[in-house]
């Protein structure tokens, strides 16, 4: 019933940005085949699925990419889908033989997705790399850190999964629709690079206007401002506050009783923020989170507990939401955004390598006696 419903996709195997992006479309109702390689199809008990979630909600089919047959049958596969992604570097799907031009030789409507660190041009085009060299290079990195410290990395979230595989799942779908009004396909370069800086636009916008500064962990949202911070509490846990409006600030103040200090600085007066926040580490280390918790949850402060990956699932808020679901035993993050007519949910659990080979193939219009003659060629497994 996702908005997604009735749209192909094939998906090379990768690692990171490409499963995540294949994820969520999955997630929105397409029907998506996942191509691994036939030497890592080892088996596997359907009825105890993997746990790697970022590969729930499509079909997994195996092929050997480096044999003719396999890539032919990979190409037949093409010929009715909407769109394919591959996170290869630059170059490798051409020399395997189904590049952009081959495919949309075969489909001239497909959106072929693309998903590099790097892009698939400039100088750094063919060298390896990570999410923390493609956010360092993109100017994310850098400002992510406290006064006096190096910066700190945000664990993976901005460059494979924020800056890369959204930023691919929404160059698909915007892709998808050009090619109903055109009835041409494209190819669709999404790179890491470009996605981080793509999310640092704000704080380009801060620097150009006179409000953000390039000496880390001194601005509104770094951790300059007593107000924007994170505090540990009584019991070595930790609560986020992020009172910038002045109403909101004011409510930060009734709260935390500083209201009745006729001496408190303009919340503005970037000289006293660093003197602030040491009087806020005292107040907040004098009570316990769930003590902070009935005193600011519900209340216009902009405050939250901060929950680990164990206890978010469990907050009240959550649940009720069904931000997280359980699905085969593993505990994750449900499908989102949410849609009032056609709501997205997850189709299956992660499938091993090659589950689906025959089923997802005779599916998408192969013969089943082509399907034996590619097996006995080594061409699928």
């Amino acid at each position: 019933m996702g908005p997604l419903t009735g749209v192909k996709i094939v998906e090379i195997a990768g690692i990171g940005p490409g499963p995540f992006a294949a994820m969520m479309l999955a997630d929105m109702g397409a029907d998506i085949i996942r191509v691994d390689r036939a030497q890592s199809v080892m088996g596997g008990d359907p009825a105890a699925p993997p746990a790697d979630v970022l590969n729930r909600g499509r079909r997994s089919i195996g092929i050997d990419l480096k044999h003719p047959d396999g890539v032919e049958t990979l190409l037949t596969l093409v010929e009715s889908a909407d769109a394919l992604i591959e996170g290869f570097r630059p170059g490798v799907a051409e020399r395997l033989g189904f590049g952009p031009e081959v495919c949309l030789g075969r489909n001239p409507g497909l959106v072929f997705g693309r998903m590099t660190g790097w892009g698939q041009t400039g100088p750094y085009a063919q060298a390896a790399g990570h999410d923390i060299n493609y956010i360092a290079l993109a100017g994310a990195l850098e400002p992510i850190g406290r006064a006096g410290d190096k910066p700190l990395p945000p664990l993976n979230l901005v460059g494979d999964f924020g800056g890369g595989g959204m930023l691919l799942a929404f160059g698909v779908v915007c892709a998808l629709l050009e090619a109903r009004t055109s009835g041409e396909g494209q190819v669709v370069d999404a790179a890491m690079v470009d996605g981080a800086a793509v999310l640092m636009t704000m704080f380009h916008a801060f620097k150009a206007m006179g409000i953000w500064e390039d000496e880390r962990g001194t601005n509104l949202l770094d951790t300059g401002a007593h107000f924007y911070e994170v505090y540990e509490t009584s019991d070595g846990k930790y609560v986020s506050i992020g009172s910038i409006e002045p109403q909101f600030y004011a409510e930060l103040l009734r709260l935390t009783g500083l209201d009745a200090d006729e001496t408190m600085p303009r919340q503005q007066d970037r000289s006293q923020w660093p003197a602030l926040k040491e009087r806020f580490v005292e107040l907040f280390k004098a009570k316990t989170r769930d003590e902070w918790c009935e005193i600011m949850e519900h209340t216009d402060v902009c405050f939250a507990p901060v929950l680990s990956l164990s206890e978010a699932p469990q907050h009240p808020h959550n649940v009720e939401r069904g931000t997280f679901v359980e699905r085969n035993g593993v505990v994750q993050p449900g499908p989102a955004p949410r849609f009032s007519r056609t709501p997205p949910e997850i189709q299956r659990p992660p499938s091993f390598a090659g589950q689906h080979t025959d089923e997802a193939l005779a599916d998408w219009g192969i013969d089943v006696e082509v399907i034996a003659d590619l097996r006995e060629k080594g061409a699928i497994k």
